[in-house]
């Protein structure tokens, strides 16, 4: 979903391509964070993730079931799992922050563009490109923002950044339930938040680092040693991808399939944001007392208990229970399970995570297509969110068993 390829080159302090001496070309890191903390929100929090507080309207609107709903998310996340593989093949080098901001402005662009769509195939196409363009926000920001924060010795630029994806979730949440006070429709929530992406694409331009910190070239990378822990660890990353999806993506719907409010659907989300925004940074003291691959399980788990919860337990508690569970844990889940791979990798980090993504990614693609078909089948999103709620308990189950065999 999130952390890809960007985390094989910025999150390696020894890596040859960065400098973690002081040296002038280095961004203070307050403004590269909040840069970087903004762009994720716009690219991710907004291109990516303000589908899921805007789909029950969607389908009121426009007559969509839950399997066409399906097909539309799962265009985003092709797109993004092609943008994420392109970036990895050293095209942009030298021209990150010419690319990341061409790729905000299309995200904007998409943006309005999905307030004036109404076929089907015309908003799969929109959501295809905006998953296109988020990657290469989200790759190349990381890119340079990192690095800059590597260099001035600043580690918590990281959870900075990467908690922008929380942020961005929180405005979204904060301006759908605006526009609903205000008796807008959907058309109105896609064109709020393109003006939001175009206006945060000014600060944005102002305070992103003009380039990567690095000396000397990317060392080319041996072959990839595959041991059964890699092995089991990119296929469970895969079923993860697959679990937490479902409820990403139609968790607001669950809200208005099981009667609540529109302003409660913004609610759930707004709790959702505000529960992801800090989740990387209050996780990492777990890892530091339990280690990488029992707090992945442990992530799949909490998160699996709030999936089933948003079906199982009535409203108001249910979605929620969801939301607070899957904040708190997709991100940190999706940022540790890398860490852990790179760990496994060897001396072919880069290659590794570049699989792991593509499992990730398919898994992505697979899970609202088939929570569709099976909400369009059941009548409700019940054995959908348990089925996602299983593969979480599978992908924590093959981590914890892997992790503890090669502890």
């Amino acid at each position: 979903m999130i952390f890809d390829q960007a985390t094989a080159s910025v999150r390696m302090p020894d890596s040859p391509r960065f400098r973690t001496d002081a040296n002038p070309g280095v961004t203070p890191a307050l403004p590269a964070a909040l840069a970087g903390a903004l762009a994720m929100a716009v690219a991710m929090g907004l291109g990516r993730f303000f589908y899921t507080p805007v789909l029950p309207a969607m389908m009121a609107g426009l007559g969509l079931g839950p399997t066409e709903a399906g097909w539309i998310a799962s265009a985003n996340y092709a797109g993004y799992l092609l943008g994420a593989v392109l970036a990895a093949y050293g095209w942009a080098e030298g021209i990150e922050r010419k690319v990341a901001l061409l790729g905000l402005l299309a995200t904007a662009l998409l943006l309005l563009a999905m307030g004036l769509a109404s076929n089907v195939i015309m908003l799969a196409a929109i959501r295809f490109l905006a998953g296109l363009a988020s990657a290469f926000v989200m790759v190349f920001t990381s890119a340079i923002v990192l690095s800059h924060g590597l260099a001035a010795g600043k580690p918590w630029v990281q959870s900075s950044h990467f908690g922008g994806v929380g942020v961005g979730i929180i405005i979204s949440a904060i301006m759908f339930g605006a526009i609903i006070l205000a008796d807008g429709g959907w058309r109105a929530a896609w064109i709020m938040a393109a003006l939001l992406a175009f206006a945060s694409l000014f600060v944005i331009h102002r305070s992103l680092p003009r380039d990567v910190v690095r000396i000397g070239p990317a060392k080319k990378e041996p072959p990839l040693l595959w041991t059964p822990a890699l092995l089991a660890l990119t296929f469970a990353y895969g079923v993860f991808g697959f679990g937490y999806i479902v409820t990403a993506t139609f968790l607001v719907a669950i809200v208005r399939d099981g009667g609540g409010t529109s302003l409660f659907e913004a609610g759930v989300w707004l709790v959702a944001g505000l529960a992801a925004a800090p989740s990387v940074a209050a996780w990492w003291p777990v890892v530091r007392r339990i280690g990488l691959s029992n707090v992945f399980a442990a992530g799949c788990l909490v998160e699996a208990l709030g999936v089933a919860a948003s079906v199982l337990v009535p409203l108001p508690a249910g979605p929620v229970i969801g939301g607070v569970l899957l904040g708190a844990t997709f991100i940190m889940v999706t940022a540790f399970g890398l860490q852990l791979g790179r760990q496994l990798a060897g001396e072919s980090p880069r290659r590794a995570l570049a699989l792991m993504t593509a499992a990730f990614g398919t898994g992505q693609i697979l899970g609202p297509v088939v929570a569709g078909y099976l909400a369009d089948w059941s009548g409700s999103y019940t054995w959908a969110s348990l089925a996602a709620a299983a593969g979480l308990l599978v992908s924590g189950a093959i981590v914890l068993v892997f992790g503890k065999s090669t502890a």
